[in-house]
């Protein structure tokens, strides 16, 4: 089995199996399995001893007759609910960061920041066992939650990732060789103060891609890009999902969609030395005076902290999911 794999994605249910319960309404909970423990709603308990031993997508029944769908979480259904230090990048962005980026099996990737893992964990799925991924966070409780969540999917650590703490700009030059990375990942509040560190690493043809959430940061990447003259022209986009109620023939758009979470923009390395032809442009604004900076500040920006408590709580949960997790590989071994 290699190291970036789930331990079991089918066959029988089993002791340390995580299981996502349906109920008769569509709301859905997620629970690992252990011996002699009960799930309890306001309409019954359900034991976990029940649901050991069935096949996945068997309906499970209660203590009161209420049925459950019982199903292994994919990994789209672990990200949404699994704990979180940060916020974490959503399935619908994640797909396109992987397909816009061009993740390959094999890759060398760089990620900064870690935030909650959601990503780590579908990098490490694209890359595989010959990939690498370098995973860089600034704040060692959201490496920890990172790590403990990757553990709970994987049910072990992962030999091809680490995670490095400290600032992008400053570790980056001491842990990958100049030109020796395929691709770079950048999820934080100003990737434009990262650009040195990031394009010294980068191999020439390799793919920078930037997450941001507002336009503001999208504005001064994209200048910051084109200022060092290291990359092709940048491109951005932002993704939307609207789902369809299709029963019947009553068919048309679901009332909520997921709208905008953020913006992608990227661009390719170039040669050394290499000198991008001009485009023709409109002129535009490439400084920025101290009020326009102030706009890319944290609070501007409506970057929200998770208390202390919150995250010490959330740290012990992923904690807890994790030794679960890595227990059940050591009882398959």
């Amino acid at each position: 089995m290699s190291s970036n794999q789930v331990i079991q994605n089918s066959g029988l249910f089993r002791v340390g199996d995580r299981v996502q319960l349906t109920g008769p309404k569509g709301r859905m909970n997620t629970i690992t399995l252990q011996e002699g423990l009960t799930f309890h709603t306001h309409r019954g308990i359900l034991a976990h001893d029940d649901i050991i031993g069935q096949p996945d997508g068997s309906v499970v029944t209660n203590n009161v007759g209420v049925e459950h769908l019982a199903l292994r979480p994919l990994l789209v259904d672990f990200v949404m609910s699994m704990p979180r230090g940060a916020a974490i990048i959503y399935p619908k962005d994640a797909a396109q960061i992987l397909a816009q980026a061009d993740i390959f099996p094999g890759a060398t990737v760089v990620e900064a920041g870690v935030g909650s893992g959601a990503l780590s964990l579908w990098l490490l799925r694209a890359i595989g066992p010959a990939g690498r991924l370098a995973s860089f966070e600034r704040r060692e409780e959201f490496a920890d939650v990172a790590r403990d969540n990757i553990a709970t999917f994987l049910g072990n650590d992962p030999q091809n990732w680490t995670i490095t703490l400290g600032d992008l700009a400053e570790t980056l030059p001491d842990t990958m060789p100049s030109h020796s990375v395929d691709r770079v990942v950048l999820d934080m509040l100003a990737p434009w103060e990262c650009l040195g560190a990031v394009s010294e690493a980068l191999k020439p043809g390799g793919v920078l891609l930037c997450y941001v959430a507002t336009v503001t940061q999208l504005s001064r990447v994209a200048e910051a890009i084109r200022g060092t003259g290291f990359y092709t022209n940048p491109d951005s986009n932002e993704t939307m999902v609207r789902g369809w109620h299709v029963e019947g023939l009553a068919v048309r758009p679901d009332h909520r969609m997921i709208g905008h979470t953020g913006f992608l923009i990227t661009a390719r390395r170039l040669a050394p030395d290499t000198i991008l032809p001009e485009l023709k442009r409109r002129p535009s604004k490439t400084d920025f005076s101290d009020a326009d900076v102030e706009a890319w500040t944290p609070g501007a920006l409506g970057e929200r902290n998770v208390s202390a408590k919150v995250m010490r709580k959330r740290v012990r949960a992923a904690g807890s999911s994790a030794e679960l997790s890595k227990a059940r590989g050591l009882d398959a071994g």
